[in-house]
């Protein structure tokens, strides 16, 4: 014979104080598990290329790991371009991006202090054909020579600035000169929305430089990486390296995984102190409820079923305190921006950080349950019915 499944709904009202002890306790534990999915889901994201396979970046040989630190000719975009077959073309224009890629301190007035470095592109008109999750959302594009730029949506809070400071018109100073907004462009979900780009030239004379930092090309669906590797091997002179632009990033989120398990291993370690308060909870609530379960048992439940009912108990209410969990992780915790030395990603609550959740919330919910109802059921009946 079995407990109805209303019995153990009814058995949630009758101690509130407890309730909501229960709500709490998991609340918390399925809101930290939403955060640090949040967190490694939006990383992730943000070290991922929206250009699919078919984008090939040339650096100069032993700086592949960091493009700030490459150095090419500035030879290399047109020798690539008239040497590799295959690199897509439109209307008469290779898509073949040379940019000089300098982390720099952007600041609102030249005597400011502490205030974080920014990734500056400088790019040409192609660079918005071969970058193309970047588009030009507002404004204009930059005109060589006029000490103009375009901000990412996300560029102000990596510089710690108002979205007014950084709006169009407005102007920021680096590189002992002032720079005008004139554009602002979204990346959505990559760490490219939090930089700022200017005209090519102007980004070398500012920073006293003819050299390259890196040419980024796209290749036709039916050509193949070879090609560009073998020019890059063949072309000793020229000492590049090239390298996917899917597997340049990937490269980033594997240097990022520690502090991905970091934020796991935090995770886990406060949702088990969590877990053992939920513990310490149910214990102190089915204390009470021994001559009850033994008054169960007597009227011949089995003890299969009686644990049954009291998990049912344990887990409706954690998945109360799971609702109250993702309701607050949608507000609050969605969207929410992380700067880190790469630039800004946002946390993102998405179905994959919601299951999570909800998997969190139903183990502390059966976990609370099982060592309570344990120790409810392992004295005999009569011992049990005379317990106070």
């Amino acid at each position: 014979m079995s407990l109805p499944l209303d019995y153990a709904i009814r058995n949630l009202g009758r101690s509130p104080a407890r309730l909501l002890l229960s709500l709490v306790g998991s609340m918390l534990v399925v809101l930290l598990a939403l955060a640090a999915g949040a967190f490694v889901h939006g990383m992730n994201r943000s070290l991922m290329v929206r250009t699919g396979d078919r984008n090939v970046i040339l650096f100069g040989a032993g700086s592949e790991e960091s493009v700030e630190r490459s150095e090419i000719s500035p030879a290399v975009p047109g020798l690539v371009a008239a040497a590799v077959k295959g690199i897509r073309n439109r209307l008469g224009v290779a898509y073949v991006s040379p940019e000089v890629h300098m982390q720099t301190t952007v600041r609102r007035w030249p005597e400011e202090t502490s205030t974080p470095q920014v990734m500056i592109r400088g790019v040409t008109p192609v660079a918005w054909l071969v970058h193309a999750g970047v588009r030009l959302v507002e404004g204009r594009l930059p005109e060589i020579g006029r000490d103009e730029i375009v901000a990412g949506r996300l560029a102000h809070q990596r510089l710690g600035f108002a979205a007014s400071e950084l709006a169009i018109g407005s102007r920021v100073w680096f590189d002992d000169r002032y720079w005008t907004v004139v554009g602002l462009f979204e990346a959505p979900g990559s760490v490219i929305e939090s930089e700022i780009w200017c005209p090519l030239t102007d980004l070398q004379i500012a920073a006293r430089r003819d050299n390259l930092s890196c040419v980024v090309l796209t290749l036709e669906d039916d050509a193949e990486y070879d090609d560009v590797d073998v020019f890059a091997k063949q072309r000793l002179d020229l000492e590049l390296i090239a390298v996917r632009e899917a597997d340049y990033y990937r490269k980033l989120r594997d240097f990022f995984s520690p502090i991905r398990a970091m934020v796991w291993v935090t995770a886990v370690l406060i949702a088990s102190g969590g877990i053992l308060g939920g513990l310490n909870t149910m214990y102190a609530a089915f204390a009470s409820r021994v001559r009850e379960v033994g008054a169960l048992q007597a009227m011949g439940f089995s003890r299969r079923s009686i644990v049954k009912s009291l998990v049912q108990e344990s887990v409706l209410a954690a998945m109360a305190g799971t609702l109250l969990a993702l309701v607050l992780g949608l507000v609050l915790l969605d969207g929410l921006t992380v700067r880190f030395s790469m630039g800004v990603f946002g946390l993102v609550i998405d179905s994959q950080v919601v299951l999570i959740g909800i998997a969190a919330g139903a183990m502390v919910g059966v976990l609370g349950a099982l060592p309570p109802a344990w120790r409810c059921l392992r004295l005999p009946i009569a011992e049990a019915l005379k317990a106070v």
